[in-house]
């Protein structure tokens, strides 16, 4: 077998050390030990590539155990050449928003995620090239926003210096009320005040900087339905008069109500009901939102959608079926409920069910929202034995995947290096993905007009 020194190198490097390095930022040293030894059997363990790694042994990489192994990153489906347009990656989880727009062929030059399960997730399934992507862990490492000895002028030149130009901004921010002790401190002593003041403290406070340094075409803000309600609607009217602020235009900004287009449920093109809403933002002095709306993302809905049952396995392990004391646990509290007149229980779909519950983050601990039927049968006593056997199962987390949109329906092509617990809460946390698809097909015309005037503009200025 021919072999390769592990200090070869040559126009890349190819010595098999940094290529595992790169691995271990998805996988533990046991997969690739066993992902490894499957291919030569007997050379390869875990203990082998921790003696490696510590430079207690100098094992050597066949060729075609370098290519085996780099079968295990994701491949680049955008690049620098051929990109239509670059976008930046905030808040990623796994990239549920990132997937939308890269399908139409944008080019991600930055992500900052600080959950390491999510990270692990990402560069799993996310091409992170250094020649011309970052990748950050926590914002305010950019933003510099948790440091009180740094002015507003430092923290601008950071995140310019740190964050690659980029024509729109994704960020799936978390939901934080704003603080008015800053804001009543400044009208006290006679001081303007603005986004800096009245958002400081929390996460969005590190968008809004990024925005207001990096000054993109466009933006992308995606938060939990409930944004607009939050803290008796005072923090999303601070969202939207920071965004005036800042220079932008966001679609359908004067909607409220029960049909705010701004609200997207991914029950129309996936049997899930998770709503969520979208800001879209375009720069006002690029003048190229007029006539946009969210309105329009009906055009781009599927005439037809799949059921539960498209996105099932056929074959699923024992271990999904709920326990006896888990199922009974659920099923006395759903009857407690019941008859105390609430609407508390589980929910329990089958094979032809066109929309569950929402996935949430907390469904490794009980799957209750969505549980699957395996014929239980409730005219029957709960211990009957025949019946007990058809105890409901939870979903699998490659079918999690499926109902999120991240897999087409009958594939497994997104990778979960990470346990059942750490990818129920990732799925539950995420996005519906073609929903994003959707909101990226109808702003792609708007965002490469956008870079058209801006690279006129420039023109102009050096004529």
């Amino acid at each position: 077998m021919e072999q390769m020194s592990l200090d070869m190198q040559s126009g890349e490097d190819r010595s098999g050390k940094v290529l595992i390095e790169k691995l271990l930022e998805i996988y533990d040293q046991k997969f690739i030990g066993e992902y490894l030894n499957k291919f030569s059997p007997g050379h390869w363990c875990r203990e082998t590539i921790n003696r490696w790694l510590k430079g207690k042994a100098t094992p050597a990489l066949s060729m075609a155990e370098f290519e085996h192994l780099q079968k295990l990153l994701p491949k680049e489906r955008v690049k620098p050449e051929t990109a239509d347009f670059r976008f930046i990656d905030l808040f990623a989880g796994i990239g549920g928003i990132r997937k939308g727009f890269e399908e139409q062929n944008g080019l991600c030059v930055f992500t900052s995620e600080w959950n390491k399960y999510a990270v692990r997730t990402y560069k799993a399934n996310y091409a992170c090239n250094e020649n011309y992507h970052k990748f950050n862990e926590d914002i305010r490492n950019v933003t510099l926003s948790h440091r009180d000895d740094v002015s507003e002028e430092e923290a601008y030149r950071n995140i310019d210096k740190t964050i690659p130009d980029h024509d729109v901004l994704l960020a799936g921010f978390p939901c934080q009320p704003f603080s008015i002790a800053g804001v009543s401190k400044k009208n006290a002593l006679g001081r303007a005040h603005g986004f800096e003041c009245k958002t400081q403290g929390t996460l969005f406070f590190d968008v809004a900087r990024i925005i207001a340094a990096k000054q993109p075409a466009a933006f992308v803000l995606e938060n939990v339905k409930n944004l607009k309600g939050h803290d008796k609607g005072k923090t999303f009217k601070v969202i939207m008069e920071t965004l005036d602020e800042l220079g932008y235009w966001v679609a359908d900004s004067e909607i409220t109500g029960a049909n705010d287009p701004k609200v997207i449920d991914g029950r129309h093109w996936l049997p899930q009901h998770r709503e969520r809403i979208v800001l879209v933002g375009f720069r006002k002095d690029l003048n190229v939102h007029e006539g946009f709306t969210l309105k329009d993302i009906h055009k781009l809905m599927p005439e037809t959608k799949p059921v539960l049952g498209d996105l099932l396995d056929k074959d699923v392990p024992d271990n999904y079926i709920l326990t006896p004391k888990l199922w009974q646990y659920l099923y006395d509290y759903a009857a407690k409920h019941k008859a105390a007149g609430n609407g508390f229980g589980f929910g329990l779909v089958n094979e032809k069910s066109t929309a569950t519950r929402t996935l949430s983050a907390r469904y490794y601990k009980d799957g209750s929202e969505i549980l699957l039927d395996r014929g239980w049968d409730f005219s029957k006593d709960f211990h009957d034995h025949g019946n007990l056997e058809n105890r409901p199962r939870r979903l699998t987390p490659i079918e999690c995947s499926r109902l999120m949109g991240f897999c087409r329906p009958g594939e497994i092509d997104f990778v979960i290096p990470v346990s059942d617990t750490q990818a129920y809460k990732q799925f539950g946390n995420s996005v519906v993905v073609p929903v994003f698809q959707a909101v990226a097909m109808l702003m792609k015309n708007r965002i490469n007009l956008a870079i058209t005037r801006q690279q006129e503009g420039c023109l102009r200025k050096l004529a």
